[in-house]
């Protein structure tokens, strides 16, 4: 089989923390407190503990097929895998609206920031800029796209603590306690679909894996620190904003009573006024938490449409490297759909439409690790998934919860993203040619400067014979390597 050029490979455990932690940090600084009108304190409490459980479930399960197809299409290679072609494009098509459309809303809240700053430059125009800025950035390599997320997202994290630790020490119940459920019981569901800012994203990890330097060690330690950050940082903000002043205060601005979506400036104004020097610099260094996201879901999104392209899904051209190892033509057109769609000023929509695909990943990718352990048990799994079957089936229903709730609060725009998904499977039956489009994946792929098989160690400790192919194992199963040529099954 010919060789193809492989991605550089340059991210440890620490920068794929960055990474994970950066995907997701925006959603701690805006958006989530929308949830408090509809759940309360208490509802939006319960919706983001469940969120929560839901999310460390999925990542432990997720790990496990990251670990064993480390490849840029993540979700998508899995399914298709376990369940055919037909729910792979889905799940890669889910998977590309998640990502490609997520930018376009962080975008929009970066222009509106820097607009504050800025009066005299629509803030359209700056989030214009940004997006070409950071598409840029990602184009000169994973090396200094990583480098630079790692930067601005131990400060965004910084930020967070030093919020927390001027906050929770003037934390009260009473003042927690306010209105604790203003729709009833049934507004804990209502507010699921804002507890999942707190998270989303984040198994944006498994997309680089061709890019990690030892994917089957790393990724899982990757995974497993973000996902604790993230959990850890979700809690503070939460107690350190409503805490405070009651919900209200951080859902309304003073005099208005149109919803705000910066809840930690409204909370650290009720502690230290808006002419403390410490008010002014969460405002100042909370851009970082926008641009970490930003950063890190156009640098996934690009591996994600790159896989469509170069298993012939998408246009060939899609699929190709560039001389600085990126795909640099899956980056320039995902900047082009999000430019469009942030020109379109819909940005809610947009966020809505991406949290449908997440969700819509979740469930396929939990059905597809089930699957795999049940028809493949011999295949090889670097990481296994801790409590197996129950952690993956708590996030296979969590997720389906989480699905039916922004179903039940957002149809139009469900309808919105169904009319995308048939668009993918019209193109997939009407586009793709039938022998690649009736085609399955092996399930180790290439994640060795691109080779289809990894080099055979002089000395395995152990080697088994599944489905035709010779299996080998060293380094307790940190490696290993797979030969279809070798038939004989020799131990």
């Amino acid at each position: 089989m010919q060789e193809e050029a492989g991605f550089q490979r340059a991210l440890g455990p620490v920068l794929l923390w960055a990474l994970g932690v950066g995907y997701v940090i925006s959603g701690m600084y805006f958006g989530w407190n929308l949830g408090l009108p509809e759940g309360g304190p208490y509802g939006m409490l319960i919706a983001t503990a469940l969120v929560s459980v839901i999310y460390v479930a999925f990542v432990l399960s997720y790990a496990e097929l990251a670990c064993a197809m480390p490849r840029a299409g993540g979700a998508f290679l899995y399914v298709n895998r376990a369940l055919g072609p037909a729910l792979g494009l889905v799940a890669g098509a889910a998977q590309c609206i998640e990502f490609i459309f997520a930018p376009p809303a962080i975008a929009a809240a970066i222009g509106a920031y820097l607009h504050t700053l800025f009066p005299a430059i629509p803030p359209l125009a700056m989030a214009a800029v940004a997006y070409l800025v950071f598409t840029g950035v990602n184009l000169r390599g994973v090396q200094a796209s990583a480098t630079l997320e790692l930067l601005v997202t131990v400060v965004a994290v910084g930020e967070l603590l030093l919020f927390a630790g001027v906050t929770l020490p003037r934390f009260s119940w009473e003042a927690f306690s306010r209105e604790p459920l203003p729709k009833g019981w049934g507004g804990a569901f209502a507010s699921i679909p804002f507890a999942i800012w707190f998270y989303l994203a984040i198994e944006g990890v498994a997309n680089t894996a061709e890019e990690t330097k030892d994917p089957q060690r790393d990724l899982v330690r990757g995974f497993g620190a973000a996902m604790a950050t993230l959990v850890l940082l979700a809690g503070l903000t939460f107690f350190g904003a409503v805490g405070i002043a009651g919900w209200r205060a951080v859902v309304f601005p003073p005099g208005s009573h149109e919803p705000s979506d910066s809840p930690l400036p409204l909370a650290l104004s009720a502690v230290v006024g808006r002419g403390h020097p410490l008010y002014h610099l969460l405002v100042g260094v909370g851009l970082c938490g926008l641009l970490a996201s930003f950063h890190g879901i156009l640098l996934v999104a690009g591996r994600a449409t790159f896989e469509f392209g170069r298993v012939g899904y998408a246009p060939r051209w899609l699929g190709r490297l560039s001389s600085r190892q990126t795909p640099a033509a899956a980056l320039l057109c995902n900047m082009a759909i999000g430019l469009l769609a942030l020109f379109s000023g819909r940005t809610g929509e947009i966020i809505t439409v991406s949290v449908y695909g997440a969700l819509t990943l979740y469930v396929l990718s939990m059905v597809a690790l089930l699957r795999l352990r049940r028809t493949e048990p011999g295949l090889p799994r670097p990481f296994h998934a801790p409590g197996y079957p129950i952690t993956p089936v708590v996030a296979l229903l969590g997720a389906l919860l989480c699905l039916g709730a922004v179903a039940w609060t957002q149809p139009r725009v469900g309808l919105v993203y169904a009319a995308l998904l048939a668009g993918a499977l019209l193109w997939f039956r009407l586009g793709v040619p039938r022998e690649i489009r009736e085609r399955r994946f092996e399930m180790l792929s290439p994640w060795l400067n691109g080779r289809t098989s990894l080099p055979r160690p002089r000395w395995p400790s152990c080697s088994l014979q599944t489905r035709g192919r010779s299996w080998g194992f060293y380094g307790q199963g940190r490696r290993f390597w797979s030969d279809p040529d070798d038939k004989t099954g020799r131990k």
